[in-house]
This record gives structure tokens, sequence and C-alpha cells, in this order.
């Protein structure tokens, strides 16, 4: 399969060179970065049972988010080499609508989906989602590259001194997580895709072999797909009459995201693993709050050969950066209390889609659609005031168990 995945992909991306741009490219190149994510994806969950905790950790932090990394490489590569049709503009467009989308769409349709698999089995229960003492790890790391992005806002800018402090933030999550306690596995061999199955039922070499094979096929595809992705889904926003920012803000991340939100998703629907599914997410946006947006100024100084060259903002930019700060400073509160119940999920999907659609009619909207973001931040800051104000207050408890030493054992669901 990988073969045959990597010998359209080269085939394709021959034919591509002679039509740049074209819109028609996407329906070659979207099935393949999809193709790509999900080999990486089977890939990363065999190598889980072939190495030690540690190393695995590391690994899968990277590899999780690569179709994510390469998109947004792309971009930063081609906008400080002034490419037609890109633009430092575009620089943030991927990793704010990534981190929005896991956030606004894919926490929330965990417990949707949760709570429609519940209801269907007729099965009582917690109405919430309960998450582990371990899970504290995850949202306390959420804490300092949230309270960077305001930082980022204020100075206007993404530099080289941005990617050191943002890669200090993931080396304190790592360390964090390294001394915690081995958690007991929730997952077996047997809960793994088919072809994560296939290579671990294989001696020691055929394993190593095949999961090399498998990052090897998905990086081939990946590297070779990126670039006429990146231009077909701006091609096909001028041909739609959307604004190719939105595109490559929402389209491009929901296809290079997808397999992981099948993984969540698919967590969901079963007994005690909801809280897999939430904690899948977060972890990613601790990724790419730190180690995406880390990468791009460094991309961007490689490409152009200067390494005091910033990204400087202009002000729909750091609009956008705001909104992502302050609903992922909504996110790290809402889950204070090591739970995530209805309302919450409500009130982020609504958050989220009012973003969404505003972005769609932006051109008939005019300035309603920028009101719209505008008070969505004044919302997230709002309610985020209000959670601290009602703990403050002992009306909402914080049960916020961060210790070094909490078990890793699993919890309700």
């Amino acid at each position: 399969m990988i073969r045959i995945l990597a010998g359209v992909a080269l085939g394709l991306a021959a034919v591509q060179v002679g039509s740049h741009g074209s819109w028609v490219h996407i329906l070659w190149s979207a099935p393949l970065i999809v193709g790509s994510a999900f080999l990486i994806a089977w890939g990363a969950e065999a190598m889980q049972f072939m190495v030690s905790q540690g190393l695995a950790l590391a690994m899968l932090a990277w590899l999780q988010t690569l179709p994510e990394f390469a998109v947004e490489a792309d971009i930063a590569w081609n906008a400080a080499r002034h490419t037609p049709g890109y633009s430092d503009h575009l620089v943030t467009a991927n990793f704010t609508g990534s981190i929005r989308l896991l956030m606004g769409f894919g926490m929330p349709m965990v417990y949707f989906i949760r709570a429609w698999i519940q209801r269907k089995r007729k099965k009582g229960g917690e109405k919430w989602i309960t998450l582990d003492p371990f899970h504290s790890v995850e949202i306390v790391s959420l804490f300092p590259p949230t309270i960077y992005f305001f930082f980022i806002v204020y100075r206007g800018r993404l530099d080289l001194l941005d990617s050191v402090v943002l890669l200090g933030f993931y080396v304190m999550y790592m360390f964090l997580l390294l001394k915690m306690p081995p958690e007991k596995e929730d997952e077996s061999v047997e809960d793994l895709p088919w072809v994560s199955r296939m290579v671990l039922r294989r001696g020691r070499i055929g394993r190593i072999v095949g999961v090399a094979a498998i990052f090897v096929g998905g990086g081939l595809i990946l590297y070779l797909c990126v670039h006429p992705f990146v231009n077909s889904l701006q091609a096909l926003a001028g041909l739609v009459g959307i604004s190719g920012y939105f595109f490559i803000q929402w389209i491009a991340p929901f296809m290079s995201e997808f397999p992981e939100k099948v993984s969540a998703f698919g967590w969901a629907t079963q007994d005690g693993k909801a809280k897999m599914g939430l904690m899948n997410f977060l972890s990613s946006n601790i990724n790419q709050m730190t180690m995406l947006v880390a990468m791009i100024p460094i991309v961007y100084a490689l490409s152009s050969g200067r390494w005091n060259a910033p990204i400087l903002f202009t002000e729909d930019q750091k609009e956008e950066v705001l909104l992502t700060a302050t609903q992922a400073a909504l996110c790290m509160i809402l889950l204070f209390n090591m739970k995530f119940e209805w309302w919450e999920a409500v009130g982020m999907f609504v958050l989220w889609i009012l973003q969404f659609t505003s972005m769609i009619w932006e051109d008939d909207l005019g300035m309603q659609a920028h009101t719209v973001r505008h008070y969505s931040i004044f919302v997230n800051l709002g309610w985020t005031a209000l959670e601290i104000f009602l703990a403050l207050l002992k009306i909402r408890r914080w049960d916020f168990p961060f210790r070094m030493g909490a078990p890793r054992g699993p919890a309700s669901p």
C-alpha cells in the first residue's frame, strides 16, 4: 500500500509541475495528505509498543502533528521568499485555525459523541467526562504557552526569541511527563488499527523495518504533496470566491489532523475512554502552541537567509492570535475542575461556529465578520474571568490534583 501511494504521489507531483497552482490538484493532493497522515498515525501507534515510555513520548509528540508541521513549514518557507500567492499574512492562518479547531470543534465533539452513545445504549451515569488525576500535567502545561501568546500579541511579531522560549516550554512539558509514574495501559495491541497490528505481529526486525517503512512512506508522500496541496487550496478559494486565508486556516488543518480526529472520536464511543479523546486534543494543542509555532521563525529565517528576519503582524493577525490565546485560556480554566460538562462543550462549540461562519461570509458581512471575532475575544475573556470569580467564591470547585507522584491508574469514564 505504501509503495502504491508513494508511486501515485510521485506521478501526480510530476504532472502538477506543468500546471502550477491549479485547483484541480486538490483532487489528488488532499486524499494523499490524509493518507500520509493515517500512515504516520499507524506507525506512531505501533511504535508505542516497541520503545521506552520516555522515547515514545518524545517521538509521538512530533509524529502526531507532522502533517500540520509540513503545511506550516511550506507556508513559512515560501512567504520568506515572497513566492507568488504566499505572504507573511498566511503564516498565522494555519496554526491559529488548527489550535482553535482542536478546542472549539474537536473537544466538544468528543463530548457530543459520548453523550449520543450513552443515550443510544440507554446508559445512565455521569453527564460529564471525568479526567484522571495525571491529566493535570497536560492542563498545567497549557498555561505557559497560553500566557506567552498574549506577549506575542503585545510585541506584534514572531522571531527566533519566541522559538527559544516556546521550545523551552515544550521541554518543561516533557520533563513533567517523564517525572510521572508509569500509567496502566488502557489500550492493548488488539485495540490498534489493522496496519499497526500487522506490523507488531512480526519479529523484532520485521517490526522495526515495518514501522520505518510506514514512516518513510508517509513522510515521502507528505513531502511531495504538501506544496501542491497548499497551492490548490488557494486556487480553490479563488474559484469559489472565499478568502484563501479561510481555506488555509480551517480546511488545511481539518484534513491534516483527520486521522487524529478519527482516533479521538473512536475513543469517545468506547466506555471509559472519552477522556483519552479529550486529552489527545489537549496534548496536540500543547505541541502546536509550542513546537509548531517555534518552528515558524526558524524556517522563515532559513528560507530568507537572514537570522534577524522577524515576521511582523498586521492588526488582523494580532486579532487572530489573541482570539486563539483567549480560547486556550478558557479551555484551560474550564478543565481545572478535572471535568468537561455539557454547557462547556456547547459554549465552546457555539463560539467556534460563530468564528467559522464569519470567515465564510466575510465578503457579505464586511466589518460585521470582524465584529463577531472581536466580540468572541471578549466572550472568552469574560467567561474565563467568571470561572475564576466563581472559584474564588468556592461556588465552582477546582479539583486540581497536580502532584508528581499522583497515581496514573484509570479513573471513572
